[in-house]
């Protein structure tokens, strides 16, 4: 294998990482503050994906269909928080686990009701087509694109949770709610603003994924597996956790699909279906926390 291959693989690696850092953020966030393990935010990403393809055949613009898919799943996820997640913030986890996972197959053929079976699929817009040279090799420009907008996405998450107000109650909310709640802040506001941001940046990575695979019904169930994987090696309520666990599975979900099979023959594929969880395996083994949750939950 050339050596330009290998570089363009680790950018693909890269890429795919940044995606599932921008759904694990999401996962973090819900659960830092809210303490809840949400099992629709995969929903999320395909509503997303959905949303875009939708609005970019209506309208027939990329960008317009962007907005429209964001702000949608948001808007979404905030009536879903009021209307079913709310009632269950007193309850114990396997409550909130069932009435989220009941969410996702709700979600799931509602798609199908409006949508049908058929894969839908988002053009890449123009701007961003073609290829462009990378150390020697052809690479796509809106691989690129991506990962430029994880990366933005995730430093404009960190700034605001590092230094707006509204991070500081995200932060204090994840230490010690009742105070927040003592202190004259209105915490059930606070919560629904967390879902609906977990939301949108799941619908970015929906979106945006749009132009690569296929989006139909359940299309975020697979990637809401990966999510909870990386969550579970970074640690819940890390964004750091977040960030260092999604490039981990990124890198070695994308080589292992490419090195196991040449290594192991017809054993390879199953092999490279395996090698994330065994890492998540070895992680929780050592660190049963993952690997950057502090005493207090998060970091």
């Amino acid at each position: 294998m050339s050596f330009s291959i290998l570089l363009e693989q680790l950018f693909n690696g890269f890429q795919y990482g940044m995606l599932l850092f921008l759904m694990a953020i999401g996962v973090t966030l819900v659960f830092g503050v809210m303490r809840l393990v949400n099992l629709a935010h995969g929903s999320m990403f395909m509503v997303g994906g959905y949303l875009a393809g939708a609005a970019a055949q209506a309208t027939g613009s990329f960008w317009l269909a962007a907005l429209c898919a964001l702000v949608g799943a948001a808007i979404m996820a905030a009536v879903i928080e009021i209307l079913i997640v709310r009632p269950l913030y007193r309850r114990g986890h396997l409550d909130q686990l069932l009435a989220t996972f009941g969410v996702t197959l709700t979600l799931n053929e509602l798609i199908v009701v409006i949508w049908g079976r058929a894969p839908v699929f988002v053009s890449i817009p123009d701007i961003l087509d073609g290829h462009t040279e990378m150390l020697g090799f052809p690479y796509p420009v809106y691989r690129l694109a991506i990962t430029g907008v994880a990366i933005l996405a995730g430093l404009i998450l960190m700034w605001l949770v590092a230094k707006t107000r509204f991070g500081m109650l995200v932060r204090a909310g994840a230490d010690n709610r009742t105070m927040v709640a003592g202190l004259g802040v209105n915490v059930t506001v606070l919560y629904t603003l967390v879902f609906a941001l977990a939301a949108l940046l799941a619908a970015l990575a929906g979106m945006m994924s749009g132009p690569l695979i296929a989006m139909q019904p359940g299309v975020g169930d697979p990637i809401l597996i990966l999510t909870l994987t990386v969550v579970c090696i970074g640690g819940f309520g890390s964004l750091k956790g977040a960030l260092v666990a999604s490039l981990l599975v990124g890198l070695l979900d994308t080589f292992g699909r490419i090195f196991a099979p040449q290594w192991f023959g017809a054993a390879g594929n199953a092999l490279a279906n395996m090698l994330v969880y065994v890492l998540m395996a070895a992680v929780l083994y050592y660190r049963p926390a993952g690997l950057f949750t502090t005493r207090g939950g998060h970091s």
